[in-house]
């Protein structure tokens, strides 16, 4: 049964994060997608073909954990089944977010893995509380099939169950948390430290 003031919270505050990432050149023109888990089966979810900096409440939609909408007739968006698999992996999950910044697209076209280590953000992922560590995020190859591209993950998930984000080639950022704030956080976190990795590989090139 629907919540309207449920509805309404989560709405408001994947808007607002969608603003914020969009003033950060994170999710250009119609990039990226936002969701938030409503209950065991169900989760609210951008339709496709939404800007994210100018998101409205009509701009949501209810779909079940296999991606299907629920009475709309809004679209969903290409890759819901991508949200589908962190909830379905992870019932701890309350938000997934999915952005497109230079950053991840340009690193993950160069590498399989985004290596991070000494970062004090880092402490913002789960399962650590010190700068003193490292965090490989997997890459995975870019595919339109999305059901097989969300088995790939969920395969990686399954064997590294410690996995705290992963990006697709040249696609974006995928990252969740337990509320919409802390998925936010850590996309804030890991979009600094791929920043940061951006601009050290700059610096390393031959003058």
């Amino acid at each position: 049964m629907e919540n309207p003031a449920q509805i309404a919270e989560l709405s408001h505050t994947l808007i607002a994060a969608g603003r914020l990432f969009h003033q950060r050149g994170w999710v250009p023109a119609t990039g990226g997608n936002f969701s938030a888990r409503l209950d065991t089966e169900r989760m609210l979810i951008t339709a496709s073909g939404c800007h994210k900096g100018e998101l409205l409440d009509a701009d949501f939609l209810i779909a079940d954990l296999d991606g299907q909408p629920i009475n709309s007739a809004r679209k969903a968006s290409y890759e819901t089944l991508l949200h589908c698999q962190v909830y379905r992996h992870d019932p701890a999950v309350g938000s997934v977010l999915h952005t497109h910044s230079i950053a991840n697209t340009l690193l993950s076209r160069r590498f399989e893995r985004i290596h991070l280590a000494g970062y004090e953000l880092l402490k913002l992922l789960p399962g650590i509380s010190t700068h003193d560590a490292a965090v490989d995020v997997p890459v995975f190859e870019n595919d339109q099939d999305i059901a097989r591209l969300s088995a790939a993950v969920d395969a990686h998930m399954k064997k590294v169950p410690q996995t705290p984000a992963y990006v697709i080639a040249g696609h974006g950022l995928y990252a969740w948390g337990a509320t919409v704030a802390q998925a936010r956080w850590r996309v804030e976190a890991l979009e600094f430290m791929f920043e940061c990795e951006l601009q050290a590989s700059r610096l390393e090139e031959p003058k």
